[in-house]
């Protein structure tokens, strides 16, 4: 019977070395404060209010600012390769928490500002569909329990004028 367990774990060790996989080490460090370390970056957590000091983000409020992030860098990189130029580029990023436990996001609404002149609307139009149906994985995580919903801006240049 060892040998399979021993078999057993080195099928499943085996397994996890060709997979890609993140880690991050969060420790506790006073009232609601936790210090996460991701790729040698410390990340202070908190919440405001009696509990906490408001020394950091909430959790819930960084899922909003890791989707924005995922999606911005794919819709950046991908205007680059698509030749477009834009000037500026920002998210807002707002959602609906539900009022029973646990607390999620019941709809994220994710709007997209692009700035520049004369922008090809069919060029930003298309990086930012491809970041959310393809290549955005937050986003894809956050869709399977939140709807998302999407709208894009433009802001003329008038700097640029």
């Amino acid at each position: 019977m060892t040998d399979h367990l021993i078999l057993l774990a080195k099928t499943i060790q085996n397994n996890f070395k060709n997979k890609t996989m993140h880690r991050v080490k969060t420790v506790w460090k006073d009232k609601m404060a936790f210090d996460s370390q991701i790729d040698g970056h410390t990340l202070r957590i908190d919440t405001g209010g009696e509990l906490g000091d408001d020394s950091g983000p909430s959790p819930k409020k960084l899922l909003l600012a890791s989707l924005a992030g995922c999606t911005g860098m794919d819709v950046v990189s991908l205007l680059k390769k698509m030749r477009v130029n834009i000037t500026g580029f920002e998210m807002d990023v707002d959602a609906d928490l539900t009022e029973e436990h646990p607390i999620v996001y019941s709809e994220i609404r994710l709007v997209y500002r692009f700035y520049g002149t004369n922008l090809d609307k069919t060029k930003v139009e298309k990086a930012v569909k491809l970041s959310k149906e393809r290549y955005c994985g937050v986003s894809e995580m956050l869709r399977k329990n939140s709807p998302i919903i999407y709208t894009i801006e433009y802001m003329e240049d008038v700097a640029n004028s």
